[in-house]
């Protein structure tokens, strides 16, 4: 590592950095700084009584030479000429971080290089005041005091400390999923309050960032490519919680890392959003993480002060790979039927109004067996149903509960969506008394509607899957209080599908199973309820308290036993 002065060239092209103005602001720069010197171990302490703080990590350290240039303006090892602005990799870029830091405040900095000497940098406001050789342990610690001494007014505007604590949390916790070999420990007046290991496991992350969230309701994917730029080899990070066992209330865990960093990408959020369209509850809100690595020169850092937006290039090549690899976690393949999924108590009974009408299950459009494999989709096959509610199927390593009006009805909508048609009625259909906004929402579908007299309207089209339905008057009036077509595919959706109560053969549940195994979202209906309960192998033997190795509980007695 060698520190030198940026030529004045490169400064001018510079973004202006971000301006130090909290607790987050430090704790950023020098974390940042930690991972550039590539430490696995960073230690952030605050002190917020005495206005301080300390970042320990044992990175590669920093020769005296190096300290001493470290706190001047726009001094780097990390870039030296105006081209390397177009190929960063490193998170730092602008040498302006710690000359920012110690223009506000005291800085002790003790650091060490493999094979060499420790030193100890003592300044006041960029001004070193000594520097000694000290014995430290390869790496750097800067501990910041007396933060914003020389402005008071900067400490009186400054946010109260359980904020900036949740800042800097949310700062800690999006840097370990970008850097999951780091490990992480926060301390506030030398308590601990969180420490993150992520032992390069993103799925191990997660459950210690969100107490909800378990290790099972995960799943990851990790892929290499080639993007079309110069034959760039680049990688894709992927982690979502999947939508029938996991969500979020806010909107607070959709996160894009590029290149080491989480950042604000709202192209790369579009596919995230409309692949999980329809497979949540209403207000509820997805968890994923995606980490893209790819060439520099695809990215431009210098467009935010605080890097938290860049300019991608390639984006539709990333939007569609994001939403590729999303739809294949989804997909019911033996890849993803991890043996991690545990049994979940269940805890609510989906009631769905019970109809008397008998429906046509024995024409439903079936998948060609051949097809299905090739896709790898998973071989359930029908067993029984229970309670006239549930398809009982078999698989490989267990057994799925599959709630037959959901699963429906989840195979209806994605045909819908597919398949929407209008279609003329030869005799229209009179309704009355609607009001403005009822019709309003009949012609947002498309609908054919005009005035038949006073209060009432004439439907001369359709949607086709209403066409011959005894209903179609009561469904009418219940898209009428929708808005939108998508509103009104799932409400057609549920309204047609096979009510809970209704028997079936074995070859009728078989159809259904085939054809909802090939929707795009099988995990949840357009409402977002879980369609299956997956009863694996693994946790029967537990709950049954089977065992490889036969043995007392069967019955049996060992040779030992036997003798006396």
């Amino acid at each position: 590592m060698s520190i030198k002065k940026l030529p004045d060239n490169v400064i001018k092209l510079i973004a202006a950095g971000e301006v130090i103005d909290s607790f987050t602001a430090v704790v950023r720069e020098l974390v940042e700084n930690s991972l550039d010197a590539k430490a696995s171990r960073i230690v952030i302490s605050l002190y917020p009584e005495s206005w301080s703080l300390q970042v320990a990590d044992n990175g590669e350290g920093m020769e005296e030479e190096d300290l001493l240039m470290a706190i001047q303006p726009h001094t780097t090892s990390k870039i030296t000429s105006t081209d390397d602005l177009t190929k960063i990799h490193t998170l730092g870029f602008r040498g302006e971080a710690l000359h920012s830091i110690a223009q506000l405040a005291d800085l002790n900095i003790t650091s060490r290089v493999k094979d060499s000497c420790g030193w100890e940098m003592i300044t006041h406001q960029t001004q070193v005041i000594k520097c000694y050789p000290k014995a430290i342990a390869v790496g750097t610690i800067i501990h910041v005091s007396n933060l914003f001494g020389n402005i008071p007014l900067r400490r009186q505007v400054n946010p109260e400390f359980k904020k900036q604590l949740k800042s800097i949390s949310i700062l800690i916790s999006e840097l370990a999923l970008c850097h999951p070999l780091v490990t992480w420990q926060l301390f506030v007046d030398d308590k601990l309050i969180f420490h993150i290991s992520g032992n390069n496991n993103l799925t191990k992350i997660f459950p210690q960032l969100l107490k909800t969230v378990k290790y099972s309701d995960l799943e990851e994917r990790d892929i290499t490519l080639n993007t079309p730029y110069e034959n760039n080899l680049s990688s894709l990070k992927l982690v979502l919680g999947m939508p029938d066992r996991v969500s979020r209330p806010r909107n607070d865990w959709v996160k894009i890392g590029v290149n080491g960093r989480v950042v604000k990408c709202p192209e790369l959020e579009s596919p995230i959003y409309s692949t999980f369209h329809r497979t949540l509850p209403r207000d509820r809100y997805p968890l994923i993480f995606i980490h893209l690595q790819t060439s520099p020169r695809q990215i431009d850092w210098n467009r935010h002060p605080a890097k938290a937006e860049i300019y991608l290039d390639n984006v539709d090549f990333w939007q569609e790979t994001i939403k590729e690899n999303i739809e294949q976690i989804f997909k019911l393949t033996d890849n993803n039927l991890s043996t991690k999924f545990e049994n979940k108590r269940v805890e609510k009974i989906f009631k769905v109004a019970e109809n008397k009408a008998i429906y046509n299950v024995d024409n439903l459009p079936q998948e060609i067996e051949e097809n299905q494999d090739n896709l790898g989709l998973i071989n359930l096959q029908v067993i029984a149903q229970a309670r006239n509610t549930y398809i009982v199927a078999e698989h490989s390593e267990g057994i799925w509960l599959i709630e037959q009006h959901i699963a429906h009805e989840r195979i209806l909508y994605e045909n819908l969506k597919n398949q929407w048609q209008i279609v003329n009625l030869e005799n229209p259909i009179i309704l009355n008394k609607l009001l403005p906004k009822q019709v309003e929402n009949l012609g947002n579908l498309t609908l054919d509607i005009d005035c038949f007299g006073e209060d009432l309207w004439a439907i001369r089209s359709i949607p086709s899957a209403l066409l011959n339905r005894a209903d179609c008057l009561d469904a009418l009036i219940e898209l009428s209080w929708g808005g939108d077509i998508d509103s009104a595919q799932v409400s057609i959706a549920c309204r047609t599908a096979i009510r809970n109560g209704t028997k079936l053969t074995i070859k009728q549940m078989q159809n259904i199973v085939n054809d909802w195994k090939m929707t795009k979202n099988p995990h949840t209906c357009p409402h977002g309820r879980p369609i299956y309960l997956s009863l694996e192998e693994s946790s029967l033997y537990r709950f049954f308290r089977r065992h490889w190795v036969l043995g007392k509980s069967h019955g049996i007695e060992t040779p030992k036993e036997s003798k006396k």
